[in-house]
């Protein structure tokens, strides 16, 4: 019984360790997926859960992985199905300039939309690889732009996939007929839970609210430059005369500097004296703007901007006013002190 225990604790302990291995493996294709599932789905939170799906679909279904592609192209062609699976039934994500003609500064609010209604920002960190080559990277960071990405939306979801996939859009050395294949379905059996359940779980809380606050929304040093040269100055001085100004999840949306002075003197009036920390957002330069109003005079969350920038000039704002959610994502503070 000694000899027999002493064989099953080493094959044990060996399978632990080729589980490790394992996850290792899978963990290091992380960001690239979630960039791609992001592209299809249009939404930071979807694409997080749908690379959790990935990468336990994959553990699961390793043992039946022949090696006949490389295990990229089956990650691929695993996430491709989740993602398909995801956005069946379901109606696109959208930009307000994509519901409706713009409004002017006296149009009222309305009411507003469900969170499904809407392309969602997503910080670089989580979509973008650290150290990569730059050119690759800002070729990368154009695909992941609000405005590119709620234009892939138009697309059926397969096509969706070939054009990502096949077309390279931002997917480097993945081509369609490995990653795509019949679109079979990988690890749908249920299995034993694994480490991945627990883990990735935690991973995405901590990763939800990175542990120094800031570091999931650290912006590349010409992107940083952008941002201090913004926040000294108005952002209404930087508008181009038909920059576009938009407030998710209302359905109102602005388009002429003027209308857009407007709408900040009248109904935008109460954020005067907000404060705005410095981010970047889907390859852009961001902002968390705190308005005053808060407890004990601090000020309180009141949008994620994300702009965007053509030839110096600001051509658009998106204001993202889910912030209860979204501040996580980017590691900002629930309240600034006075």
């Amino acid at each position: 019984m000694t000899e027999l225990a002493a064989e099953n604790d080493v094959a044990q302990s060996t399978k632990m360790r080729g589980s490790e291995e394992l996850e290792l493996r899978l963990e290091q294709h992380r960001v690239e997926l979630t960039a791609y599932a992001y592209r299809m789905l249009g939404s930071s939170f979807e694409a997080e859960d749908a690379v959790q799906e990935t990468l336990l679909r994959a553990w699961r279904s390793f043992d039946r992985f022949e090696g006949r592609a490389a295990l990229r192209s089956w990650l691929y062609r695993i996430a491709t199905n989740v993602c398909l699976d995801m956005l069946g039934g379901k109606e696109r994500r959208v930009r307000p300039m994509d519901l409706a003609p713009a409004k002017t500064a006296d149009t009222p609010l309305g009411g507003p939309l469900a969170e499904g209604t809407w392309v969602l920002p997503i910080p670089d960190g989580r979509v973008l690889p650290s150290g990569g080559d730059p050119a690759e990277v800002a070729e990368s960071r154009e695909t992941i732009r609000l405005a590119f990405v709620a234009a892939l939306q138009h697309l059926p979801p397969r096509q969706r996939a070939v054009l990502i996939l096949r077309g390279g859009v931002g997917v480097e050395g993945v081509r369609g007929r490995g990653a795509l294949g019949d679109l079979g379905r990988v690890g749908q059996q249920r299995a034993p839970t694994s480490p991945l359940d627990a883990r990735g779980h935690r991973r995405h809380r901590q990763r939800r609210v990175p542990a120094d606050g800031r570091r999931a929304a650290r912006a590349p040093g010409p992107l940083r430059r952008r941002l201090r040269a913004v926040r000294h100055r108005s952002l209404t001085s930087l508008l181009y005369e038909e920059a576009t100004w938009s407030m998710p999840p209302y359905e109102m949306w602005l388009r002429t500097h003027d209308d857009i002075r407007q709408w900040c003197l009248g109904p935008g009036i109460g954020c005067r004296g907000s404060r705005l920390i410095p981010l970047v957002a889907n390859g852009s330069p961001a902002f968390g703007q705190y308005k005053p109003g808060g407890p004990g005079g601090s000020l309180e969350p009141w949008s994620l901007q994300v702009l965007e920038i053509s030839a110096g000039r600001i051509a658009g704002i998106s204001f993202f006013l889910d912030t209860a959610s979204l501040f996580p994502v980017f590691g900002l503070p629930p309240l600034l002190e006075p």
